[in-house]
């Protein structure tokens, strides 16, 4: 016999159907919310930026960095090995030519100097000792020749009497031999000595020359020596601003050490650099854009230098305007390099709209309506973008990034 179901648990049941069906509508209504939002076409006005499209020139760049430096800097090194003695300026300070601005100790290079002026003078001192000395060799070579002439007379006249004698019966064979062969022996030792003379001679000068090249070259170096005791007064050789100095008092600094750096602030260039990627379009000549804060300055590249640095080409600009009053030394400034320009053609304000693509989809504002076009991009800048088709002048293009929309050819802009 089937029992009869309590109300209580017909009435849960109930209650459970009804909240599994709240939950399905409510997973309904969120659903069709979400696909209602997905396909919803209008937008606020407020959110979007639009430009007008219009005919002008656009440049193509390429994007570097560069750094302002002055036209002009002196880099002054000491000269010698010394010690900083004094510091005389700072830096910030203008100098006039001829300044002093380090005071360096210059005791040990004096030491220096005043024995190599020793050393010269014993070399000079040589040059007469070894003068004299071949002076005497010289006499003592002639006069020795000399008395071998007057030995060679008598051994000649001896010779003859000989064979006078040999003649009258007074005197051998033997005689007449003995006295011709001591007047060959005579003869030859003569002709020995005026070798001897001629060499002497001839050594003497060229002992003379060497002893005397020998001390020239020390006296080039005395004089080296003393045009860096001249120079080791370290003074500006030109107007401009003290930029920095090597303050260590004290301190020792070797020969071609930096001390100082002197710059004219009046004029300024620009060292720029961008990857090597684009290194087969950087040239000299191209036109040069440069970006400091609100300033907008325009220059020339002079020279591409040959070598790549960690990735890094490096050039030089020259500013058509290399002494505005916004340009600070070491200043980071933004470099487009323009490697391509169009005259006269459709442009638009560049935006978050365009994607780098040549063709793509971009909205025009007509009406209130929001309508997708398909353009072709040119050439383009960090200022504006050359439309070659898909617009025209006086069109407003919305440079506002709605690619979210792009399947959608309208919006209402609310």
């Amino acid at each position: 016999m089937d029992r009869e179901i309590a109300p209580e648990y017909l009435k849960k049941q109930k209650s459970r159907r009804w909240l599994l069906g709240a939950v399905a509508l409510m997973a309904l209504l969120t659903v069709v919310y979400a696909f209602r939002n997905s396909l919803r076409s209008s937008v606020e006005a407020s959110r979007i930026r639009t430009a007008t499209v219009e005919v002008g020139d656009v440049e193509n760049t390429l994007t570097a960095s560069g750094e302002v430096i002055p036209a002009f800097e002196q880099t002054i090194t000491s000269p010698i090995k010394a010690s900083i003695k004094r510091i005389l300026l700072t830096p910030g300070t203008q100098v006039a030519p001829g300044q002093a601005i380090v005071e360096l100790d210059k005791s040990f290079t004096l030491i220096e100097f005043e024995k190599m002026q020793d050393q010269l003078a014993l070399k000079r001192n040589s040059i007469d000792q070894l003068r004299m000395k071949l002076n005497k060799n010289l006499y003592d070579a002639e006069i020795n020749d000399k008395i071998k002439s007057l030995n060679i007379n008598k051994l000649r006249a001896d010779y003859e009497d000989a064979k006078r004698l040999q003649k009258v019966g007074g005197g051998t064979a033997e005689d007449v031999t003995r006295a011709e062969n001591a007047l060959r022996i005579a003869e030859l030792e003569k002709k020995q000595l005026e070798n001897d003379l001629s060499y002497n001679r001839e050594s003497m000068g060229s002992s003379l020359r060497e002893t005397q090249l020998s001390a020239q070259i020390e006296e080039k170096s005395l004089k080296e020596m003393q045009h860096k005791l001249r120079m080791a007064d370290i003074v500006a050789d030109r107007k401009g601003v003290l930029t920095w100095v090597n303050e260590n008092i004290g301190s020792s600094v070797n020969e071609g050490e930096m001390l100082a750096k002197v710059a004219d602030l009046g004029s300024f260039r620009i060292e720029g650099s961008c990857s090597d990627v684009y290194s087969d379009q950087l040239k000299a000549s191209l036109p040069v854009i440069i970006k400091l804060n609100e300033t907008t300055l325009r220059g020339t590249i002079t020279q591409i230098k040959p070598v790549v640095k960690n990735g890094v080409v490096e050039f030089v600009i020259q500013l058509d305007d290399a002494q505005n009053a916004s340009l600070r030394p070491n200043m980071k400034v933004e470099v487009f390099v323009v490697t391509d320009r169009s005259a006269r053609s459709l442009r638009v304000a560049n935006g978050p709209a365009f994607k780098g693509k040549r063709r793509q989809f971009v909205y025009v504002l007509n009406n209130g309506k929001a309508q997708r076009r398909e353009v072709e991009v040119g050439l383009s800048n960090f200022d504006y973008v050359e439309i070659k088709s898909g617009v025209q002048a006086g069109d407003k293009v919305i440079l506002t990034d709605l690619s979210q929309y792009e399947h959608l050819s309208e919006l209402d802009i609310i």
